[in-house]
């Protein structure tokens, strides 16, 4: 007879809530919640026994802001990922250097931006100094992880922290039970028996470094996934370990597989580029994105992470621009219709403008945001 854990069975519900969190309501989401604590007891049962499986992916293309390639998980692996994600990353994430902003609470785009305007400031000396910034960039990173390195990499960590803190023993969670669905998740293949959603169109213009169907055996993750993210950064944090204690290199940041660095000395960084380069193959098996190699004076700018870094100032690129542009003019479509919106609907779009007008205060954007709030004052006024 198998023991109850109540330390599971409870970590199984609070990962359903954070599951759920600022979701919309898809149709696995909706069904799971038919039958809410009998699935989630038996996903609680299914852990516990060893039972777990990883269940199908739904399979489609987005355009925006880019195309790629996202595989869905089912509404249960959602929670299993959350669980995972609530045990893990609190041991994970003091590893990370400061200057790694993705997928971490109190971190993301604009903080990288941010951190990268500091940077430059600081080895410029406010812009009185000469510097130059590095960035790069990896060819189909999700693609080209190997499972059996990230997964080597996330039992060593955690073996040697049970070692250290007896994890098992105090009842903070069972090592043995969370490897085996570390396992699960790292060595599925979701475009086994996936549900392919959209028609072959949708892939044109994909490149195959891009897409998990030309994966090498035993190579990439799936995007969007919330363990993805998380294991992309465990994943290149020996690069980041590489560049500041070996390369010694003072002005770094990353965003998943974004990276760049900032330094008085031009050739210093031609140098380290080819460093870099050996290192992630030799060691990490990823290559640089050779079409997407920057280096440029800091006074010319940077472009990163969707904004224009320059000095003393910083802005959107056009692409945000034209699609912010684009989801107000949509928004006010919407708000001009015949039929009355809901209560709901007017939310949702007042937060949406919100949250674009709330972006753009980070930026240099006067005439812009004139322009956006002149456009949608009959909107908010209908809200």
């Amino acid at each position: 007879m198998i023991d109850k854990d109540t330390t599971l069975l409870t970590a199984v519900f609070q990962a359903y809530y954070d599951a759920r969190a600022h979701k919309r309501n898809s149709i696995n989401q909706l069904r799971f919640e038919i039958n809410l604590e009998e699935n989630l007891v038996e996903l609680y049962h299914e852990i516990l026994e060893w039972r777990y499986k990883v269940g199908r992916s739904v399979c489609f293309i987005v355009n925006k802001p880019v195309q790629r390639e996202i595989f869905a998980a089912d509404f249960r692996d959602r929670v299993v990922h959350n669980l995972l994600y609530n045990y893990i990353s609190p041991l994970f994430d003091p590893t990370f250097i400061d200057d790694s902003y993705a997928c971490r609470k109190g971190y993301g785009t604009l903080k990288g931006i941010e951190r990268l305007e500091h940077h430059i400031r600081s080895c410029t000396n406010n812009y009185t100094q000469p510097a130059y910034i590095l960035k790069l960039d990896i060819q189909g990173y999700f693609m080209s992880m190997n499972r059996n390195v990230l997964y080597g990499k996330v039992e060593h960590f955690l073996l040697k922290y049970d070692a250290r803190h007896d994890v098992s023993t105090k009842g903070i969670f069972n090592l043995k039970r969370i490897l085996y669905l570390i396992r699960e998740i790292v060595f599925n293949d979701p475009t086994k028996d996936c549900i392919i959603r959209g028609s072959r169109k949708d892939w044109e213009g994909l490149p195959m470094s891009k897409s998990l169907f030309h994966s090498a055996p035993q190579c990439g993750l799936p995007i969007g996934n919330l363990t993805s993210q998380l294991f992309s950064n465990i994943y290149l944090d020996e690069l980041d370990q590489f560049v500041k204690r070996e390369l010694g290199v003072r002005h770094y940041g990353r965003y998943v597989d974004d990276f760049f660095l900032v330094h008085s000395n031009k050739y210093f960084l031609l140098k380290a580029e080819e460093q870099i380069k050996v290192f992630l193959q030799d060691s990490l098996g990823l290559t640089l994105h050779p079409k997407k190699v920057y280096l440029q004076d800091a006074t010319k700018g940077v472009v990163y992470l969707g904004a224009v870094v320059k000095p003393y100032r910083r802005y959107v690129v056009n692409k945000t621009r034209r699609r912010i542009f684009q989801s107000l003019s949509e928004l006010n479509v919407k708000a001009g219709r015949s039929r009355p919106l809901s209560k709901t609907e007017a939310m949702k779009l007042q937060a949406s403008v919100n949250s674009n007008l709330g972006y753009l205060n980070h930026f240099r954007l006067y005439r812009m945001k004139c322009v956006l709030e002149k456009r949608n004052t009959s909107f908010i006024n209908y809200l």
